[in-house]
């Protein structure tokens, strides 16, 4: 449940390569319209239904009009923790009820709290419709406020809280921005509060904060998918409209925020810094201004794609790992914030000089015709991927509904952005990008050692406005109904069945396998082209080549240079990434179908000719090693690459996919060629279309544009390739790796399972899947929902072409570690010897067939699906026995694979953490323990130092 979901989807859209259109001719009209009906109850509830029946599920979101900055006086938070009580119980439902009502039956629910909203929504089978109306009004009308559910969820609050904090640059993002860029509006204080704040919380505030602001007239319903709307209305009229709307008004802020008039700057000192990083922040006009469409396309010419020019200016000078602007619109006053992670060995000075040029440039003058209309139609292509799901749609209009009360908003933006000129760009610049009121905090790493923050104090302005919570008169008190009186959900509807896209196989004579898998429900297509030979082919101690040459490949070919690549498939609308991972190397593309075959052509002059120039090369490598500084900086990230370094030793699964700092130095430009020589070749990839386009036109281009790819070099032998296992001290122990003033301890439990291809792949995911698969498993109720010791728990199989790991993962405070250690050793050890319930498999097996189904629903998704198969060695037509397969398991199955696999005899425990706070005690409950200080950890070495 995040804290802010806007906020963290502008962060990702201020990072994602979205691309634009090759004329103005290809306009919005591509994208369909939000096609919904509306109506209003009498007690003030907004109804929203957009009806999709090509799709086999529904989604039900309700918004609360209250938020973060409804926060009160002296209750920072408040707003969020109130979020995670919803999930709690009801006069009707019992605690987490809402979550056996849909991951159980294979959908998900979340909900997500930012400055000025907090939503709960829920997508599921269609069939399901009427029990998630019934439950979504039970829990409006009659949730069940006491300190049974109150004190254990603020204890989940504050892990979450930790876990944030331990990351690096979770303190800049999730503090010192909205900290320093409001004087007066309670924006400024963070969604997620603070420990001292959560503490003095009482059951009386949360019970008159639910009054205030949880009411009919204060919320809006959005149903989208598959249903019949007579039955939805009677639904919505037998379920919410007996709720009654209170008399009293709804509390409303109404401070604006007043124009900054002089720059402030701020410079930190921070623990857990691998880089030094630099933010400026600029106020923006509330999200219904007419300028926001110039704003955000503003951003995106600054930060959206390669060819961007902060990307140009900033990381492709060397200067930053990362550098990008992030947009957050809101009812009132909202932040523009420019920021860069500086590469090793820069200095924040002369990264802000040339971030503030780039921001002077802006508006002094135009941007050019080119650029608008690339970074217009990175827009529209974002814009028709958030329209693929039903849980997609009705999240655009519930967005437009609270923040611009409008559910046309979306429709107009994009109609908006349309007419948008580069005079309209510029003239938002000089508007808004003014230097002389920017706020700067540069974010600096503490000296080795340091475990406090020290510099510039950063805190709520005092001349922040926030109000005190005034209780309502006659707050009503639910108690839970006896089992007697309790009110049953009614029960679902005759199931709808899912189509699966079958993949059709061709072969072209250069060896290059085509796999298409049509879907024509948009003009979109997914092309990832996947070629054998990962991180696992990686030679010994060059960990991270294959990755590295992945991440080349579009730098450069013979005939186009690494600008020219950017800006060509940038102009005609596409995303274009590149990666490798344990198995496989992979370029993946998506584009709108008309655009497919120029954006085919230059995948496959990529793949065929990629140049790997020394400078590149160079540039490359100092990013990774600067990807791979961070990723030992991040305590959950940095257990989960040690326990796997300790179970497979030497061997290829051992070492991270990134590489090391010092493997990456040590891969030199011949070592990068070679691999991508070895992998990247026609007789051992396979190009997969998934969406708008039918087989034989797939096969038809990518004859022309792959057929007259030659591999460069003859195949080397399969026996080559290292070991999945090797040499490993560590395997079987418990580590801790000494991280002094984390905030929080990782736990990572890890056990050697089965490769993909085994037969009891199916058995090991749902015995996996029951112990920690989803919210709803057993590792995740014990941990969080019974004790409260983290935001959330589980663990994760995955399988590979040789070998394959199970990992549990929890985070907690550093005192909790050895008991959580306890706990997860303890599930392990009943999975396997008690009989798993059969209705209890029955929901994990919901669980895992509904993800799938979900997956299906985008063009990604289907391509990704086909794309794992490849790389683990399955036939693609597993795609449409994948449900039946899982489906078939029996109870007896999961329990005899968990005795074996899934026992805690054998396992590898990693814990990241401040080890004076926990290693005494893990000794006392598991006898040997190896501590490994953070600044003699080594990846590279099996004994990792």
């Amino acid at each position: 449940m995040p804290s802010s979901t806007r906020l963290l989807a502008a962060l990702l859209l201020a990072g994602t390569a979205v691309q634009a259109l090759p004329a103005a001719a290809q306009t919005t009209n591509a994208i369909p319209a939000l096609d919904y009906t509306e109506r209003k109850l009498a007690n003030g509830l907004r109804v929203y239904a957009l009806r999709d029946t090509a799709s086999p599920n529904v989604s039900v979101q309700v918004w609360y009009d209250v938020g973060s900055k409804d926060d009160p006086r002296g209750r920072s938070g408040f707003a969020h923790l109130f979020e995670h009580l919803m999930f709690k119980a009801t006069r009707n439902m019992v605690p987490e009820q809402m979550d056996r009502m849909t991951e159980d039956v294979g959908g998900f629910n979340n909900a997500s709290t930012a400055d000025d909203y907090t939503n709960y929504y829920e997508t599921v089978p269609a069939n399901h419709l009427q029990r998630l109306l019934w439950a979504e009004a039970d829990r409006m009308g009659s949730l069940v406020v006491d300190d049974a559910n109150f004190k254990p969820e603020r204890d989940v609050v504050k892990e979450e809280l930790r876990t944030g904090l331990a990351r690096p640059y979770g303190k800049l993002f999730q503090h010192y921005i909205p900290l320093t860029s409001y004087q007066r509006h309670p924006y400024a204080r963070p969604g997620i509060g603070s420990i001292e704040e959560l503490d003095a919380a009482t059951i009386g505030d949360v019970r008159a904060f639910h009054a205030t602001y949880y009411r009919p007239d204060n919320a809006v319903l959005v149903v989208s998918g598959n249903f019949d709307p007579a039955d939805l209305n009677r639904w919505v009229d037998s379920y919410f409209a007996p709720i009654k709307r209170p008399a009293g008004a709804i509390p409303r802020v109404t401070m604006a925020e007043p124009a900054r008039t002089a720059a402030r700057s701020y410079t930190v000192t921070e623990p857990n810094t691998p880089l030094p990083a630099l933010v400026m922040s600029f106020l923006l006009p509330s999200a219904t201004s007419p300028d926001m469409p110039a704003l955000e396309l503003l951003q995106a010419v600054l930060a959206s794609g390669d060819s961007s020019r902060f990307n140009q200016a900033l990381v492709r000078s060397r200067l930053a790992t990362d550098a990008s602007v992030f947009i957050d619109d809101k009812q009132g006053t909202g932040v523009m914030a420019p920021f860069a992670i500086l590469a090793g060995g820069k200095t924040v000075p002369e990264v802000e000089a040339v971030l503030r040029r780039e921001l002077a440039r802006m508006a002094s003058e135009p941007v050019t015709a080119a650029e608008l209309t690339e970074a217009r139609n990175e827009l529209l292509t974002s814009a028709l991927k958030e329209r693929e799901t039903v849980e997609g749609k009705g999240n655009l209009l519930a967005t437009g509904v609270i923040i611009e009360g409008d559910p046309r908003a979306a429709d107009k933006r994009l109609a908006a952005l349309a007419r948008v000129t580069p005079a309209d760009v510029q003239r938002v610049a000089k508007k808004y990008l003014d230097l002389g009121s920017a706020v700067t905090i540069r974010y600096l790493p503490a000296a080795s050692g340091v475990t406090a923050s020290s510099g510039d104090r950063i805190a709520l302005a005092p001349t922040v406005v926030t109000t005190p919570l005034k209780a309502p008169a006659g707050i009503k008190v639910v108690q839970p109904a006896s089992e007697a009186e309790r009110v049953r959900p009614p029960e679902p509807a005759a199931p709808v069945a899912v189509t699966v896209p079958q993949p059709v196989t061709a072969r072209l004579a250069n060896g290059l396998t085509v796999i298409t898998v049509p879907r024509t429900n948009l003009p979109l297509v997914s092309a990832s082209l996947v070629s054998l030979g990962g991180s696992t082919a990686d030679p010994d101690g060059k960990a991270g080549v294959h990755q590295l040459a992945a991440n080349l490949l579009t730098k450069g070919t013979a005939t186009r240079s690494a600008d020219q690549i950017a800006a060509s498939i940038e102009a005609f609308g596409g995303q274009f990434g590149t990666g490798a991972g344990n198995e496989g190397m992979e370029l993946g593309l998506v584009v709108r179908s008309a655009n497919l075959p120029a954006a085919l052509e230059i995948m496959a002059d990529v793949a065929a000719n990629a140049a790997f120039a020394p400078d590149e090369v160079e540039r490359a490598r100092g990013q990774a090693v600067d990807g791979a500084t961070l990723a030992l900086q991040n305590p959950g990230a940095l257990s989960r690459l040690a326990a796997a370094r300790a179970i497979f030793g030497t061997g290829s699964y051992g070492s991270p996919a990134g590489g090391t700092p010092d493997s990456l130095k040590a891969i030199t430009r011949a070592d990068v060629i070679a691999a991508a020589r070895q992998t990247l070749r026609p007789d051992q990839s396979v190009l997969i279309l998934s969406g708008d386009i039918s087989p034989a036109r797939a096969q038809q281009l990518a004859e022309q544009t792959f057929g007259s790819w030659r591999a460069a070099a003859p195949l080397a032998a399969a026996a080559s390739a290292r070991p999945a296992a090797g040499e490993a001290p560590l395997k079987g122990k418990v580590v801790v790796i000494d991280m002094p003033g984390s905030s929080q301890a990782a736990v990572a439990v890890a056990k050697e399972t089965v490769q993909r291809a085994d037969p009891r792949y199916y058995e090991a995911m749902l015995a996996n899947a029951v112990l920690g698969g989803g919210y709803s498993a057993r590792l995740n109720r014990e941990i969080r929902i019974k004790r409260g010791l983290s935001y959330g728990a589980n663990s994760g199989l995955s399988a590979g072409r040789r070998a394959g790991a199970v990992v549990v993962a929890v985070q907690t405070k550093n005192a909790s570690a050895p008991e959580v250690l306890g706990i997860i050793l303890d599930e392990m050890k009943r999975l396997g010897a008690e009989p798993i319930p059969a209705a209890e498999l029955g929901t994990r097996q919901a669980f895992i067939t509904g993800g799938f189904g979900r997956q299906l629903e985008t063009v990604e998704g289907l391509g990704d699906i086909v794309a794992g198969y490849v790389q683990n060695g399955v036939s693609p037509s597993e795609i449409g026995r994948y449900m039946t397969s899982v489906r078939a398991v029996t109870p007896a199955q999961a329990g005899e694979v968990a005795r074996g696999l899934l026992a805690p005899a054998g396992t590898t425990t990693v814990i990241v953490g401040d080890a004076k706070l926990f290693a005494d005690d893990l000794r006392k409950q598991f006898g040997e323990v190896t501590v490994i200080p953070l600044s003699q950890l080594s990846l590279d070495k099996p004994g990792l130092r």
